[in-house]
């Protein structure tokens, strides 16, 4: 049974509605099923209801239904000769909708319709921020109405008020003819309707609208202008319909569902580049887009907290994913309509004529700001940058070049350690703690009362050549593409390396990306013949041993740094022993996982005058 609250009479209740809210259409459909009514009244023109209702079955397919508010409308206008938008408004046929649930609901069950809002020309809906519908979700939609009453403003404009007197008269004729009414209406009008349906303030009678609203289907990639909730939360409510699935909860857990897809695409499309998004990373970015969103006083975040999350915490690459997958709706039908396109406040017609947008199911205000990601480049300009390619003409980006030499100092560090530990020793306490207490041979000896202290002397030696094998083993067929390259720069090393093929991932006007499979750096830089078309190396049978031998031949200490998952095997510490060398093991694991991953991953520019503009297309996984 209805609260008293939000009965105008014995025969009419009210449901107050935020508009393009997915959690107050689950609660219209939770009243429609709980209580029987046989009328439903709705805020909206009655010249729209045969339009709307056509619309409503073409659902879960997304429609627009509009209608010019100017005199001397020609839909099939191409536009060229007016400056101006032409005025229109519209009603989206939106399954989060809560008034177009209500009525899909009542064309199902047959429940009779009544649009009792008032014909106008010129159109002007009045926007008003109410609070986050999610608290529905704890608080009854009485004690939610009566919370929001104080902070309601009484309408000023003269339309609002003449179609609020109208609604109400409408309610009081329709009281005549049926039993039970709910009367579904935005939050903001709700009282004000109540008010003058009992006051029974005279009216006057109504403009006759000459022009037919008309019906169209949207364009699937400018939904996201049309509906109250992103477009795959949308999807998810209409698969929760279908399937006979819970869908109280959809406006967080489908934001975490979204989150899971994104992921999946973006591991599809980066596959072995990708950014490992851990449970502990998603955990940390939930509670960043909680804090966001507080900040922003929601309780549910909106599309910018998402994406601005998504980008500080797994980078551009996955932000532009999870946005994709948010615009994104799976149900389209190839319906007999022409095509809208939607915008901020605009629309473009079939005939190309553009129009200003005035929504007759106005939810919160939209504040659209902008997010600089770097996007993915059409397939057409791929091509083309691949055609113009120069193939005499190679060079690196010197901020990859200064990340990729960093690591290999720390790689040289860590190995001239692991020299050192080689000539550590324990000898008993007697003046000086040295390096430390020796625990492990204290307690051994803890019977005789004696300390005993470790002694680490400084590594003997130095190295000048460090091997990275990222992907062991590696197939040759992945990795074709071999090359040395010398370094520009008395601080750059000389680099050999296997990698994939930059033709195949052209991102920019002579830039191509590619992925280290093994690299040898030689530093102090030296000039030497390419060791991938030197035969004195033929013998190798791997790139891995070709790479190796490379090094042992051109290295001039005793002692070459190998990164790698596992350690060097016998045949690798022989080869290295034919030219007197030896190998010390760098554990890969020691290592963050995502630091080695966005190393791996380097840029090729056809010239150093791509320099200039290169970091506007290059985008970091």
């Amino acid at each position: 049974m209805a609260h008293a609250f939000l009965q105008f009479s014995p025969r009419i209740t009210v449901l107050p509605v935020v508009h393009g809210s997915g959690d107050f259409a689950v609660e219209v459909r939770r009243v429609l099923l709980s209580e029987s009514f046989d009328c439903l009244a709705v805020p909206l023109p009655e010249s729209f209801q045969a339009s709307v209702e056509e619309a409503i079955e073409a659902l879960p397919t997304p429609m627009i239904v509009v209608r010019s508010e100017a005199m001397g409308y020609d839909p099939n206008s191409t536009g060229e000769d007016d400056d101006s938008p032409t005025p229109a408004s519209y009603v989206p046929i939106d399954p989060c909708q809560p008034v177009i649930a209500a009525l899909r609901f009542a064309i199902q069950e047959q429940m009779q319709r009544a649009f009792i809002d008032l014909e106008t020309l010129g159109f002007h809906n009045s926007p008003i921020s109410l609070p986050d519908p999610y608290a529905l979700k704890k608080v009854a939609v009485e004690r939610f109405s009566a919370a929001v009453l104080p902070s309601l403003s009484r309408p000023t404009n003269s339309q609002h008020l003449e179609r609020i007197a109208w609604m109400a008269h409408r309610l009081r004729q329709l009281e005549r003819k049926y039993k039970r009414i709910l009367f579904v209406c935005s939050l903001a009008d709700w009282p004000w309707v109540r008010e003058a349906y009992n006051e029974k303030a005279p009216v006057e009678a109504p403009y006759e609208e000459e022009h037919e609203p008309a019906i169209y289907k949207v364009a699937p990639e400018t939904l996201i202008f049309l509906l109250g909730e992103l477009p795959y939360l949308t999807g998810l409510y209409e698969r929760a319909r279908a399937e006979l699935d819970d869908d109280e909860n959809l406006s967080i857990d489908g934001i975490k569902e979204m989150l899971l897809t994104s992921r999946e695409r973006y591991r599809e499309e980066l596959k072995g580049r990708a950014r490992r998004i851990s449970p502990q990373l998603l955990s940390n970015y939930l509670k960043y887009v909680r804090n966001l969103s507080l900040i922003e006083r929601r309780m549910t975040p909106d599309l910018y907290t998402l994406i601005v999350a998504a980008q500080q915490t797994a980078g551009d690459q996955f932000a532009i994913h999870l946005a994709e997958t948010a615009r994104s709706y799976p149900y389209h039908e190839p319906l007999a309509y022409d095509e809208f396109r939607m915008s901020i406040d605009r629309g473009q017609l079939p005939g190309g004529d553009i129009v200003g947008l005035q929504n007759r199911l106005p939810g919160n205000p939209i504040e659209w700001r902008t997010c600089k990601l770097n996007r993915r480049p059409p397939k057409l300009d791929q091509l083309k940058w691949a055609n113009d390619w120069n193939p005499f003409g190679q060079c690196s980006w010197p901020p990859e070049d200064i990340a990729i030499e960093r690591f290999r100092t720390h790689v040289k560090d860590k190995a001239l350690s692991l020299m050192g530990n080689d000539l550590a020793r324990t000898e008993k306490f007697s003046t000086s703690l040295k390096d430390g207490l020796d625990i492990r041979e204290t307690l051994r000896n803890w019977h005789t009362g004696d300390l005993f202290v470790k002694i680490n002397p400084p590594a003997k030696g130095t190295l000048d050549c460090v091997i990275m094998l990222f992907d062991a083993p590696a197939d040759p067929r992945d990795y074709p593409w071999r090359i040395t390259w010398h370094a520009e720069k008395h601080d750059e090393s000389t680099l050999s390396f296997f990698a994939t093929p930059f033709s195949q991932e052209v991102i920019g006007p002579g830039i191509a990306m590619a992925t280290y499979g093994g690299t040898m750096f030689l530093f102090p830089p030296r000039g030497i013949p390419d060791i991938w078309r030197d035969p004195r190396f033929d013998f190798a049978d791997t790139l891995e041993e070709r790479l190796l031998a490379g090094a042992c031949c051109h290295s001039q200490q005793r002692h070459i740094a190998i990164l790698s998952v596992q350690p060097p095997g016998a045949g690798w510490r022989r080869l290295a022993k034919k030219y007197h060398k030896r190998l010390v093991h760098v554990p890969l694991n020691q290592f963050s996982q995502e630091t080695i991953q966005q190393l791996r991953i380097f840029h090729v520019l056809n010239g150093r005058q791509v320099r200039s503009y290169a970091e506007h297309f290059i985008r970091k996984a």
